[in-house]
């Protein structure tokens, strides 16, 4: 997700730690370093608020090689059975989701996108039951946690909502004004020890969580080591730890660690690597590195994340050469069969911005994304945010619902999708 606006950033290696914002969605480069020996964590710099991404893509698919993925794991209410009484059918979450409609379903997929100074903007789409809000801004106001705790009443049956932004670190941050600042991820990669950049994640999220703020759109575990400010033609640099696996694998898992130690839902982004994309994919067509590259370099710091029991992970809208001619986030290959099976993930998945022009380049709408999004294996699709949130989001929702009608869509890969939504959110329909 992101709002596209540019900002020139420092050129010289010690701006890292600077603040610089720039244009660019959930999207990545790559090149090689090494981490350099952590130092002490000497004044945490400034950070402006300047873009992220949330979104997804088609999918193509190879040779299958990973098993299927198993069903979601879902909360259990049992009866005990009386003597001379037959077993009672234990509920879950999916039993009660079968009832639903099927409209209340789809809204429980979306996050639709606001400005975190006006959150009550989207008050009628939280009442039609979308799934979670995505803030955008540069600042946000003092009294955020009131309004966000405000739009929650409006939650049907106050089932919880997913509230999330980028707060990445260096000049992608929305809310570093009541937060605290992180410096870019490449110079905490470079600085910092694991156990630093754990305790300064956990002191951001706790007071985002303080704020009303559950979910962050971050970290980025993309393996790019190139010493420069996001841009076009790289939309990583230094946003990414390292590039070296290992380290963005350690790093990585410290501070997805650190947000849920602070109660924040951390999303590891974007899979399966876009470290030495050739674009960015707000902007236009992108590709990953070739799939045997991708493999060796892009996909470990996922299998380490996962390993560490991350709960969300956000699909890229680049190509993968050798996997899928279409945006990532569109592709079962690389959801259900990657990500899902050979990483073993059974979490939230998330795209990224439905409405880059990556997907309408190859020829989605984000509605009709939305429902190759879902088809292909992701739970929650986002966009950014526009001149139209009510009319986007009506039409996505309808556009699920027809689906379904139309058999193009099952029903129960919209249960699923709708069940890891409230897993993320810790909700159990069987309970009161």
């Amino acid at each position: 997700m992101t709002d596209r606006r540019i900002r020139t950033a420092p050129a010289a290696a010690a701006a890292l730690a600077a603040v610089a914002s720039v244009a660019l969605a959930a999207c990545g480069g790559a090149a090689s370093t090494a981490k350099a020996g952590a130092a002490a964590p000497a004044g945490t710099p400034s950070g402006a608020s300047a873009t992220a991404s949330a979104g997804s893509s088609a999918g193509a698919s190879t040779a299958p090689h990973a098993a299927p993925s198993t069903p979601r794991t879902q909360p259990t209410k049992s009866a005990s059975p009386t003597s001379g009484s037959q077993d009672v059918a234990a509920c879950t979450n999916t039993s009660k989701l079968a009832g639903w409609s099927d409209r209340r379903l789809a809204m429980l997929t979306l996050a639709v996108p606001v400005d975190e100074n006006s959150t009550s903007d989207v008050t009628s789409e939280v009442a039609a039951g979308a799934g979670g809000v995505v803030l955008f801004g540069n600042s946000a106001p003092a009294d955020l946690g009131a309004r966000l705790a405000a739009l929650k009443a409006n939650v049907p049956g106050h089932l919880g909502l997913l509230v999330m932004t980028d707060e990445e670190g260096g000049g992608i941050q929305r809310m570093a004004n009541l937060v605290g600042n992180l410096p870019w991820p490449a110079w905490m990669g470079g600085n910092w020890s694991a156990a630093q950049i754990q305790q300064a994640t956990t002191a951001v999220a706790q007071k985002m969580a303080a704020a009303g703020v559950n979910m962050d759109l971050a970290p980025v575990v993309d393996v790019d080591g190139t010493d420069a400010a996001p841009s076009a033609t790289n939309p990583d640099g230094w946003r990414a730890f390292s590039g070296d696996p290992s380290v963005v694998s350690q790093d990585g898992v410290a501070y997805l660690k650190g947000m849920m130690a602070g109660g924040v839902i951390p999303v590891v982004k974007h899979f399966p690597g876009i470290g030495g994309s050739n674009y960015n994919s707000d902007l236009g067509p992108a590709h990953t590195i070739p799939w045997s590259s991708e493999q060796q370099v892009g996909m470990p710091p996922f299998a380490a994340a996962v390993a560490a029991g991350a709960p969300a992970v956000m699909v890229s809208n680049d190509t993968v050469p050798g996997v899928t001619s279409t945006p990532a986030g569109l592709s079962p290959t690389i959801i259900n069969d990657e990500l899902k099976g050979r990483l073993g993930f059974h979490g939230l998945v998330v795209t990224d911005a439905l409405d880059a022009k990556a997907i309408s380049a190859a020829g989605y709408s984000v509605p009709a994304a939305t429902v190759q999004a879902l088809r292909a294996g992701a739970d929650m699709v986002m966009f950014s945010l526009g001149p139209d949130v009510p009319g986007v989001t009506s039409a996505t929702a309808t556009a699920i619902t027809t689906a379904v009608a139309d058999g193009q869509l099952s029903r129960a890969r919209l249960i699923d999708a709708a069940n890891a939504v409230l897993t993320a959110r810790h909700v159990n329909l069987c309970q009161g």
